[in-house]
């Protein structure tokens, strides 16, 4: 067994069945013994950052790590993307990269880069590879610490001749001991004792739930705390599929581009509890302000995140879902906040209640929204781009019991797509949505081969402006003078790309067209393109 084999047995030992990738030369004997695992699918990537999202997608919905696969060189540069937008928004992922051989190492000879040092800011841990003999270990320790803690992207840089180099003997660790490498998993008892003292005392409280209740399979905890108590329940961006939009406690997304009523409940609450997100600028706008106003919980198992953005008064470190199991053990009395929670509801009612804009010749964004979520199954997942386009879907697609995927920490645009990719193949029974705009369509519409090669039932919405929509809007105002440099002049004709891939289009001008583009779009067999003509100049505030 040579090192390439080694690593292929090893992903299988770790049950991998797919592997997103780019062959190149110095990744060919990995390629070569995937060969013989018919048990592991791979999907061949059009551009390798995209390696990266499709993985990303494919561990958001399945729960395990993402394995993506790459050349050395510019296919390990292309993949750094990914990988920073893996880490960014804690999702696990190992990725691979070929690396030319051993012994030429710094010499800055043909797709040679530094991956393990480019990556190293933003990744969990990566390895170089050195012994053949080592594969096996490094490959359990790699998904061990992708998967465990606070998830992340960890990197296995393998030179080519490792990979061709005999092994000794296949050892398969059955257990991971890691030093110095102990994530936190129990909540402290005292600390437990204080959180439910503060909601018990509580007038006005609000849990704030962000993406890593997902993470940690903590959906179901953080209901029944909310419900148990009667406390009412704002997203981050990457939480608000967290609860449906019908349910009575959801108070909508809080942050720059929230929800009126979910920053309304912010803003006037005296018990902030933290679950699961990093309190970052896009979503806590004020720290200061927040904390100088009421006292703060924050439950988190990445102990570097809690009093970064804000200083808690109860900092408690593990996994959310256990921390939210012993705090439901000991019994959490529920605060009287009747009248707060029907002051809520009345900033609810707005904002389930708002009309939009409308003008001719185009559709707003929120009332596409609105319908297709109206229309979409159960537990149907949708991907959203980066830009007005993802602001919109946050904001005003209806949430019912399945997931909503964007790339909310590093704001990659492009993500979408490749994303949407890695769900239908980790769930092709899944009804799965992609939405885009214009320019983050271009980045990854390379990707519409992954679609086409497996005919995956995937449905792409595309609002088309003609300009990067979000800059544009920063742009429109002070101290800005205009828009410059965002017009998406020389675009391609969207319906003639899409017919190039075999798939069909719908092209929607006019609102009255809505009901009956959305159902022909859904009932599609197979893939289907909706282009949505929308207004240059429509804002996310409209």
């Amino acid at each position: 067994m040579n090192g390439a084999q080694a690593l292929i047995e090893s992903l299988k030992r770790e049950k991998v069945t797919q592997i997103f990738g780019y062959a190149g030369a110095t990744i060919c004997p990995a390629v070569d013994a995937l060969k013989d695992a018919p048990e592991i699918g791979y999907t061949l990537v059009r551009t390798e950052q995209n390696a990266g999202h499709m993985a990303s997608g494919y561990a958001r919905v399945s729960g395990r790590a993402g394995v993506c696969m790459v050349t050395s060189g510019p296919g390990a540069t292309n993949l750094i993307t990914g990988i920073a937008t893996a880490y960014m928004d804690s999702i696990p992922m190992v990725a691979i990269t070929g690396q030319v051989p051993s012994n030429l190492l710094g010499r800055d000879i043909f797709q040679e880069v530094d991956i393990t040092g480019a990556v190293a800011p933003f990744s969990k841990h990566s390895y170089l590879v050195k012994d053949p003999n080592q594969i096996p270990r490094i490959v359990r320790e790699a998904f061990h610490i992708a998967s465990t803690g606070r998830p992340g992207p960890v990197l296995i840089d393998i030179p080519i001749d490792v990979q061709q180099q005999s092994l000794a003997s296949f050892d398969w660790p059955e257990t991971v001991n890691i030093r110095g490498y102990k994530p936190s998993i129990k909540g402290n008892d005292l600390q437990i004792k204080r959180v439910v003292e503060a909601i018990s005392k509580a007038k006005q409280p609000i849990i704030c739930a962000g993406g890593g209740v997902w993470l940690a399979g903590a959906k179901a905890e953080l209901l029944e705390l909310a419900e148990g108590a009667g406390i009412p329940v704002v997203k981050t961006m990457m939480g608000i599929s967290l609860m449906p939009t019908d349910h009575p406690l959801n108070m909508g997304m809080i942050g720059a581009h929230g929800n009126f009523c979910a920053n309304k409940a912010l803003a006037k609450s005296d018990l902030l509890i933290m679950v699961g997100t990093r309190a970052a600028d896009r979503a806590i706008i004020q720290p200061d302000e927040i904390q100088r106003r009421m006292a703060t919980i924050h439950i988190d198992v990445d102990p570097a995140e809690i009093g970064k953005n804000m200083q808690a008064a109860v900092p408690l470190v593990g996994d959310v879902k256990v921390i939210l199991r012993q705090i439901l053990d000991l019994g959490v009395t529920a605060p009287d906040c009747s009248e707060w929670r029907s002051q809520l509801a009345d900033y609810r009612k707005a904002e389930l209640g708002r009309q939009f804009p409308c003008r001719p010749g185009s559709v707003f964004p929120g009332t596409v929204m609105r319908k297709l979520g109206a229309r979409l199954d159960d537990d149907a997942v949708v991907c959203a781009d980066v830009g007005q386009n993802q602001i919109f879907t946050c904001k005003y697609l209806p949430q019912k019991h399945g997931r909503l995927l964007t790339s909310g920490g590093l704001g990659t645009m492009g993500y979408a797509l490749p994303a949407g990719v890695g769900v239908k193949i980790a769930q092709p029974e899944k009804q799965t949505v992609v939405v885009c705009g214009d320019g983050s369509f271009q980045m990854a519409m390379n990707e519409l081969a992954a679609v086409k090669h497996t005919g995956m039932d995937l449905k792409i919405l595309l609002f088309r402006n003609n300009t990067l929509g979000l800059v544009h809007q920063i742009q429109s105002i002070p101290p800005y003078h205009g828009p410059f440099g965002v017009d998406l002049d020389g675009s391609p004709d969207f319906e003639a790309i899409a017919a190039a891939y075999g798939i069909p289009s719908i092209v929607v001008r006019e609102e009255e067209e809505l009901d009956s583009s959305i159902g022909r779009f859904l009932e599609e067999k197979g893939p289907c393109l909706m282009i949505c003509q929308v207004h240059p100049d429509v804002a996310t505030t409209d």
